[in-house]
């Protein structure tokens, strides 16, 4: 729910929270991620990004010409120092159904993971099975991530650099074993943005002492080099993130996604000397 904000800055607070609520909405009609009945369980960090999720899907919920359940879940890690008593507090004051999850994951990658190197990848499979498993004992259709249009061209770089592979996120993905939907509602907003939003709202935000701490990961030098483009010409993060909407296989390079070998040039093609 959106809160009182300082006088001075409610209209620009009221303003962003109205902005970013209609991209929601957009990216919503166009991948289909908020239908009719869904019980959606929002997957919260306590970071800023899911944060400003919830408070963008309540709003949307309150809109919304038909019914859907919101019921938020946060997976307690077991980190050192992680505060217990804040979003159970948060949670119970938005009046949001909630539940809050411990599993000891952080252990684990401690114990695999040698330090220095990127804890993310393990604990993201551990926290995704976990929450796949959770969805499934709360009823839930769908699983909603807090990725934003950021994070989705960051991948998609982090791909084409160290991967050799052209793809990043799907604001709608469908699990290895058919049984999960994931949805990214945030597919269309800008970080700044969302960070703004969280400034307004003073959330009560949870550092990650595993990959948020770590400051010499791949991802955080493409942030970086993004960040220096959109500041040599604003607007070219928005434009590599509508190119992502806009394929032509025909122009690409991949034999499985085009039929290159069928191309054959037109009979009786007669060509004019000019």
């Amino acid at each position: 729910m959106l809160q009182d904000v300082n006088t001075d800055n409610a209209q620009q607070a009221q303003k962003l929270a109205h902005k970013l609520r209609r991209q929601v909405a957009k990216a919503s009609g166009d991948f289909g991620l908020i239908e009719p009945d869904d019980r959606i369980m929002v997957c919260l960090s306590g970071g800023k990004d899911s944060y400003a999720m919830l408070t963008l899907l309540q709003m949307i919920q309150r809109k919304a010409p038909f019914d859907f359940q919101l019921v938020a879940v946060n997976l307690d890690q077991k980190q050192p120092g992680f505060p217990e008593h804040v979003l159970p507090a948060y949670l119970q004051e938005q009046g949001v159904e909630f539940r809050i999850i411990e599993e000891d994951t952080y252990s684990i990658v401690r114990e695999k993971i040698p330090v220095g190197k990127t804890t993310c990848g393990l604990c993201s499979r551990l926290r995704r099975g976990i929450l796949y498993r959770v969805a499934d004992e709360l009823g839930c259709n769908k699983l909603a991530l807090g990725h934003h249009q950021d994070d989705m061209v960051e991948t998609l770089f982090l791909n084409m650099f160290f991967g050799a592979k052209l793809k990043s996120m799907p604001p709608k993905l469908l699990s290895d074993d058919g049984q999960h939907i994931v949805i990214r509602p945030l597919a269309y907003c800008r970080e700044k943005d969302l960070a703004q939003l969280a400034e307004y709202q003073q959330y009560p935000i949870i550092p990650c002492n595993l990959c948020g701490s770590q400051d010499n990961l791949q991802r955080q030098a493409i942030k970086h080099m993004l960040q220096q483009w959109d500041q040599i010409q604003p607007g070219r993060v928005d434009n590599i993130a509508r190119a992502m909407t806009q394929l032509v296989p025909s122009h690409l390079c991949d034999p499985e996604l085009f039929d290159f070998k069928a191309l054959k040039q037109a009979a009786n093609t007669q060509f004019k000397v000019l």
